[in-house]
């Protein structure tokens, strides 16, 4: 199996405002689904959850307050799974319940044998 990286992507929202109700339903919806993915023992990484204050350096040096500051878009985090392809990892990917309020973005891990 290869491993892959889940990006994840959340969308500034500043108008949903969540309660903490919702916010503690909403994770527990999260990791019922992470506890599948463990069970299934293709989980090689639950990541870290990134903060939302950032730094970009982009060509010339210019250094820019967040990531994404021109769409407002949030790197929540990222996990890594086993996978047999991509398609794979993206059909794992597609059942995760943030789909919808964001992405994730899919991508392979090589080692520096590959």
């Amino acid at each position: 199996m290869k491993e892959f990286v889940m990006i994840i992507r959340l969308e500034a929202l500043p108008e949903i405002n969540f309660s903490p109700e919702e916010m503690h339903a909403g994770m527990a919806v999260w990791e019922k689904w992470v506890d599948d993915i463990i069970a299934r023992n293709i989980l090689v990484s639950r990541g870290n959850r990134l903060g939302d204050d950032g730094r970009t350096i982009r060509d010339g040096k210019i250094i820019t307050n967040g990531p994404y500051v021109e769409t407002k878009e949030i790197i929540g985090g990222y996990l890594i799974i086993r996978a047999n392809s991509i398609e794979e990892a993206a059909d794992i990917a597609k059942s995760a319940p943030l789909v919808g309020i964001g992405s994730i973005e899919i991508r392979g891990l090589y080692s520096g044998n590959n």
